[in-house]
């Protein structure tokens, strides 16, 4: 029969276990989830909060642990005992965390993969195969594997984004439009070619979890399918200079015929006929 103290152990491992799995699953630290995207990154999130959760609270209470019940007690002057060479202990705790590491390592790998990081680069109907030496993609989120088989047949809306200090432009070859904010329509895939002219930036929706370093020479792609209207900020997410802070504009998701409007309105294709 196992000893009490081996029972209390094993006790307290399953309920951190289960706690540590629970916090993850059902504590949300997250905004809103506004793509398709958004739900395939939460689902690693939780994941990597559930294992934080767990060893960020057995660590502590280890610690605890081990000051209160080894503590120097009144009355004892010498030293501790020396005790060296524990081989069990040194495997343990060498093997834990080679499998955590590994498993979140493959884990998050699936999840770019599915997020569309592992797929072919495609800006508009142009792919990166069809690009030529001059305008080669470095990379970037491609149309991607996520589940959105009934929008596949969509053709994405191709918007070229530039980004200098410090704002973001974005240009609409179809009606050669120029905006300070992204205007996209909710449901249909959206295809971006980001550039910088000057230094390093990151755009960042926090609501779409996506975020794509831009790169001066680099030219990159980023292709997302947003699904609930509203206002959403684009942030800087990379140093960029004195102004960094206030490199921040906005993404405008909006009904199909609210986005036509938009978009007709402001087209100079429009405007010239």
């Amino acid at each position: 029969m196992p000893k009490p103290s081996a029972i209390w152990v094993i006790s307290l491992v399953i309920a951190l276990l289960i706690g540590g799995t629970w916090v993850g699953q059902n504590v949300n630290l997250l905004p809103i989830d506004a793509s398709t995207n958004a739900s395939v990154y939460d689902e690693l999130f939780k994941v990597l909060f559930s294992i934080g959760t767990i060893l960020f609270v057995g660590m502590a209470g280890l610690v605890t642990y081990s000051l209160i019940r080894f503590r120097r007690r009144p009355g004892e002057l010498g030293d501790g005992l020396a005790i060296e060479e524990n081989l069990p202990l040194e495997v343990f705790w060498t093997a834990i965390p080679t499998i955590v590491i590994l498993f979140v390592g493959l884990y998050s790998y699936d999840i770019y993969d599915r997020m569309g990081g592992m797929q072919t680069l495609q800006h508009g109907s142009h792919s990166q195969e069809a690009l030529t030496t001059d305008q080669r993609v470095w990379g970037g989120i491609g149309s991607g594997s996520i589940e959105i088989s009934d929008e596949s047949s969509i053709a994405p809306i191709p918007i070229e984004v530039t980004a200098l200090q410090f704002a973001f432009l974005f240009h609409y070859p179809k009606g050669d439009i120029i905006s300070g904010e992204l205007h996209v329509p909710v449901g249909h895939p959206v295809s971006m070619k980001l550039e910088s002219k000057d230094v390093i930036h990151a755009f960042w929706v926090p609501e779409f979890r996506i975020k794509q370093d831009v790169i001066p020479g680099q030219p990159t792609i980023l292709n997302f399918t947003p699904t609930k209207p509203g206002r959403y900020p684009i942030i800087c997410a990379e140093l960029c200079g004195p102004y960094h802070g206030g490199m921040r504009s906005t993404v405008v998701v909006e009904e199909q015929n609210n986005y036509q409007e938009w978009f007709t309105n402001n087209s100079k294709e429009a405007i010239s006929s």
